[in-house]
Order: C-alpha cells, then sequence, then structure tokens
C-alpha cells in the first residue's frame, strides 16, 4: 500500500491556498495518535490542555515542558502522516525571548514536534521571527487563550467588541508577517473569525470561532466523549466512548467477581508436568499447543 504523503507547513498553508479544509484534533500519547492519523487527521496538536483533560487539572497552567516534550515524543511515534504541532506552556517563552527560543528548540529537538504553537500576538512577533529564521515553523494563537485565563477573568469568549475585535486583527496580521504558517482563532464572534480569514494568506482553525475559518480544532476527549467535567457550548461530541469505557470495565469487574475470566481460551498450559510429590499436580492440556507464546505467536501488552 501506497503510503499517505506527509502533511507540512507547507501543505496547510497550499490547503488554505486550494480552499480544502483542514482538521486538527489533540492527542497527547502514540495510541490516540495512531487512530486519529489513520482517521485522516491533518495536523495533531500536543496542547497544554493535557494538564486538564489527562492530569486533571483545573487549568493548563501547571503543564511543564518536560510534560510537553515527554507527549509530543509518544504522539509522534504514532503519527505518520499527519503534522504534529507542540504547545509552548505557560512561562516557557514570555519572561525571556532567549528562553522561548531554547524551549521551542527543545519541542523540535527533543520532543520530535514539526512545529510549535505559542499564545499571544504583536508582542511575540520577534520570537516567532527568530524561530522561523531558525527553521522551526510557528502556529499563533490568538482570541480565547487559556494561558491568560487568569487576565481574561475565565474562560470567556474574546473580541466582542470593537475595540477588542480590531486588536485581535492587529495581532492576527503581525504573527502572519513574523513568519506564522497558521494560528487558531479560539472562542471568539464568528463575524471576527471571517474577517481575519479572510485578510489573511495563512490558514486560520477555529475552536469555537465559527464556520468560516480555514479548518477546526477539537480535543480528542471532547469530540470522543470522555471528557464530562463540562461540555462547551462549540463541541460537537461524534461518540461516547466514555460510556462504553465504563460499562466495558463494569462488565469486566463482574466476569472477575464471578469466576468467569479467565476462561479457558485466554489460558496458557504446560507440556509437561510440573510437579510431583506432596505438591499437587498440573497436568498438561489435552489439547495441542501450537506455540508457546500464544494465539498467533502474540502475547499482548504486558502489565
Amino acid at each position: 500500500m501506497k503510503q499517505a504523503k506527509k502533511i507540512t507547513a507547507s501543505t496547510l498553508r497550499q490547503m488554505k491556498a486550494s480552499g480544502e479544509r483542514i482538521t486538527m484534533i489533540t492527542a497527547y500519547d502514540a495510541t490516540m495518535a495512531r487512530l486519529v492519523d489513520r482517521a485522516g487527521a491533518d495536523v495533531i496538536l500536543v496542547g497544554d490542555s493535557l494538564g486538564m483533560v489527562f492530569q486533571g487539572e483545573q487549568n493548563t497552567l501547571g503543564v511543564t515542558l518536560d510534560d510537553v516534550v515527554y507527549h509530543t515524543r509518544a504522539v509522534v511515534r504514532g503519527a505518520s502522516r499527519a503534522h504534529v504541532v507542540a504547545d509552548l506552556p505557560f512561562m516557557s517563552y514570555q519572561a525571556d525571548p532567549t528562553e522561548g527560543f531554547r524551549s521551542a528548540g527543545r519541542l523540535i529537538k527533543d520532543g520530535g514536534a514539526h512545529s510549535v504553537k505559542l499564545e499571544g500576538g504583536e508582542v511575540y512577533a520577534p520570537l516567532v521571527e527568530r524561530l522561523v529564521g531558525a527553521g522551526i515553523p510557528v502556529m499563533g494563537h490568538l482570541g480565547l487563550t487559556p494561558q491568560s485565563v487568569h487576565a481574561m477573568g475565565g474562560f470567556k469568549v474574546q473580541g466582542k467588541d470593537a475595540k477588542a475585535a480590531e486588536r485581535i486583527l492587529r495581532d492576527a496580521k503581525a504573527l502572519e508577517a513574523a513568519g506564522a504558517y497558521a494560528i487558531v482563532l479560539e472562542g471568539v464572534p464568528v463575524e471576527l473569525s471571517r474577517v481575519v480569514t479572510a485578510q489573511l494568506e495563512i490558514p486560520t482553525i477555529g475552536i469555537g470561532a465559527g464556520i468560516d475559518c480555514d479548518g477546526q480544532v477539537l480535543v480528542c476527549y471532547d469530540l470522543l466523549g470522555m471528557f464530562d467535567e463540562f461540555t462547551p457550548k462549540f463541541v460537537k461530541q461524534y461518540a461516547n466512548i466514555g460510556a462504553a469505557i465504563v460499562a466495558a470495565v463494569s462488565e469486566y469487574k463482574r466476569e472477575v467477581v464471578e469466576g468467569a475470566f479467565p476462561a479457558e481460551a485466554h489460558t496458557f498450559h504446560s507440556k509437561e508436568q510440573l510437579f510431583r510429590g506432596p505438591r499437587e499436580v498440573v497436568r498438561p492440556a489435552p489439547q495441542e499447543i501450537d506455540d508457546e507464546d500464544g494465539v498467533g505467536g502474540l502475547y499482548g501488552v504486558p502489565v
């Protein structure tokens, strides 16, 4: 089978030019990355949202650079086609541009990311320009920026008045001029995202920003119905995997308690008599054993 062509930052810009919409989704481990890659996702974001859906925190602020490097490394192993972008977490770039430069370098070199994403606008344009100059593609993030949750007074829609909308548009143009290859627009009115998308040559990827963006992104746990702490207005659940997991584990527990699992089909036997004398004798099973490792030679994932 011919391997699908790898998605790059340049591919995403070409997709906007040709009117092809971009699909982005988060993932934090190799298994999920492999599945969403197989489904055709163009971009996998290793977001600092891992702090909330993976680590159980109330916001993203506690996520460290080491956390993102670790999860990015796992995602890259699972993705064969999708472009993998990794978040620069809170305080990994805000205090010092040089520190931001080194942080981005770690995500690329140690994490294996194909690009990095940072929150903020015009004030970070010099850092974006420096990163791009060093060969590190940068995705911007404007509107509702979760790392500024306290400054915004919570997770609230941004750009709802003319002054705020103008600032976001100005920030978007500054990031594009600095060399960003795409911008995430989160939690903004559709009227604003429509204008920003029309005035930029680089793609916009929306989350809670309406239909007019060049692409869309959702957190995988939200999309799959696995994160039920709350469901934002902009989220559509395409499955209820959370309920399926609860049902499956409940059934597993029932069978363990009742002695129904493991059954004979899940049990290994020895070809020889193992004990003699006063010990209990374990006799070989009557059926022939084809291999020593299990069905088809596959043991499975050890605990």
